[in-house]
């Protein structure tokens, strides 16, 4: 098997409905043969798609994620609501008076821009150290603040008119619950919904087209499945790079400051960049004050 240090980077997951993202993550280990294994973003067990999975040294940007664009494809139901915003759940209320397309469409576009959202009791948001889904299992619903996020685009589509059945095409920002949007969406229309079905086809710059499920990575060779791994820096795709010379690039990776007056940038103070050297990317930094000027300090190798 190929040793830990070749098994490093991203590997796109095309997750299958009925099993959690901890389920990849434990299959995945086994797969690349090393327990440093994370992912960048959980879906529920009804949800598929795009799930990228950490390997190796990769791991350690799961804290450090910067790409804030999702796309999704979602089913929802209309006059149907649940406690956990979605088809799985408890059915709590019923309606027989639908609207009609025309005013689902116009509905939609109501929640297009930044708005608040209030996390779903059925999430793995934690207060106080504790999930909030691990409450609402004991019957314990707690007061959640709302929180701004947002919608870039909503294309909703007709499945079934009649029944109430229509299709959203989301992008959105990290942080978007796509079951609440639907929720709520069924609430502004007075009639409720729900989430009937939701797929992934976006995280950051990972989509589907660049994803496998995991029989087909089963499936593969050592060696494909390690031509699967994309480099770690394609996490921090969205941020500038900055390339050191040799000497300011030992000086960074031993954690030395590297102020911008010395190497031609005037990068903002709390910028994050990705560092490089001759060789390409070797971590990720940011952009900090100090008394004698603003200097790009490393916050993450991955490097041995």
């Amino acid at each position: 098997m190929a040793n830990e240090i070749e098994q490093s980077g991203v590997v796109v997951v095309d997750k299958h409905e009925g099993v959690t993202s901890h389920d990849i993550v434990f299959k995945m280990r086994k797969l690349f043969g090393t327990r440093r294994v994370g992912h960048t973003g959980t879906l529920d067990p009804m949800a598929t798609g795009v799930l990228p999975i950490l390997i190796g040294r990769s791991a350690k940007a799961s804290e450090y994620l910067s790409a804030e664009d999702k796309g999704y494809t979602a089913e929802i139901t209309l006059g149907i609501t649940t406690d956990t915003e979605d088809i799985s759940g408890k059915i709590l209320t019923k309606c027989d008076t639908l609207p009609d397309k025309s005013k689902f469409f116009e509905v939609c576009r109501e929640f297009v821009g930044d708005i608040f959202q209030v996390p779903p009791m059925y999430s793995a948001l934690k207060v106080d150290g504790k999930k909030l889904v691990d409450l609402a299992r004991e019957g314990i619903t707690i007061e959640r603040e709302a929180r701004m996020i947002h919608i870039s685009s909503i294309i909703p589509e007709v499945i079934d008119e009649k029944r109430g059945i229509y299709r959203l095409i989301v992008e959105c920002s990290k942080g978007t619950y796509i079951r609440t949007l639907c929720a709520d969406i069924g609430a502004r229309l007075g009639c409720g919904a729900t989430m009937s079905a939701l797929r992934r086809t976006k995280s950051g710059n990972f989509t589907l087209d660049n994803s496998h499920t995991i029989e087909q990575i089963e499936k593969m060779s050592e060696a494909e499945r390690a031509s699967l791994i994309i480099p770690t820096e394609e996490l921090f795709y969205d941020l500038e790079a900055v390339k050191l010379s040799d000497f300011y690039a030992r000086l960074c990776r031993s954690g030395c400051e590297i102020y911008q007056r010395k190497i031609g940038t005037n990068l903002p103070v709390g910028t994050r960049v990705r560092i490089c050297d001759k060789n390409g990317f070797f971590a990720l930094g940011e952009v900090r004050e100090y008394d004698e000027g603003t200097a790009i300090k490393s916050i993450k190798l991955f490097v041995l």
